[in-house]
């Protein structure tokens, strides 16, 4: 009886340590740190979520497409039924049938420095500049 008391007791401790040992490493996600890179080809807009996936890019109407990534500003999912009835200030791509399909939320902050941006070439250069720092500075 005693050397099935001990051989429990050695079991457990072991595997006690083995789940220990798995939670305290970190994942290769959290080990890397969390880097948004600049999206390419995105126009700034505030969109207002109705009934997805009706959508109001800036007032005029529009549709996000069946696989909509919103990504919000920790680069999390979101999915679209958390947004339905909120406007939130955005920069997006559209998909090859037109459909808005990636989606990033910004700061308040961060819409109103792209705001500034101007038409053109140099207003291009600006925006382009605007958005490597906005998201660059995002860890």
């Amino acid at each position: 009886m005693n050397r099935c008391n001990r051989l429990r007791a050695g079991l457990a401790l072991s595997l006690s340590l083995a789940c220990l040992a798995v939670t305290a490493l970190p994942t290769g996600a959290a080990a890397q740190g969390m880097v948004r890179e600049a999206p390419k080809d995105v126009k700034p807009a505030r969109m207002a979520v109705g009934y997805p996936p009706e959508i109001a890019l800036d007032g005029k109407a529009d549709r996000l497409s069946p696989g909509v990534r919103i990504r919000d500003l920790n680069n999390m999912l979101v999915l679209t039924g958390a947004l339905a009835g909120k406007t939130v200030p955005v920069v997006y791509r559209r998909d090859a049938a037109g459909l808005v399909h990636e989606v990033w939320i910004l700061t308040e902050a961060e819409f109103t420095k792209l705001g500034g941006a101007g038409s053109g070439a140099e207003g291009f250069l600006r925006f382009a500049e605007l958005l490597a720092a906005i998201f660059g500075a995002r860890k």
